[in-house]
């Protein structure tokens, strides 16, 4: 298992459009993705229901990990993409 921390730094945070986006990316691979907030909430990568329910905002520092083969794969892009929210 491997882990990045990135910091939020889009406007109006990890909302419904670039949660889809987190959640289709997070999908494509086979290693089992979570998401974790400042708080120590972690939830499914892959569940926009519960990844929105950790209610990031701009300045958060969340933390995505993953487990399996492809997972340094994972949370490259992962976090690259959070990195680097647009709305």
């Amino acid at each position: 298992m491997i882990s990045r921390t990135v910091e939020i730094v889009n406007e109006t945070g990890l909302h419904t459009r670039p949660g889809n986006e987190f959640v289709s990316l997070a999908k494509t691979f086979e290693s089992q993705i979570s998401v974790e907030n400042e708080a120590g909430n972690k939830v499914s990568g892959t569940s926009l229901l519960k990844l929105l329910s950790l209610g990031i905002k701009k300045g958060s520092k969340i933390t995505v990990y993953a487990d399996g083969t492809d997972e340094k794969d994972a949370v490259e892009k992962l976090s690259s993409l959070l990195a680097n929210l647009k709305d």
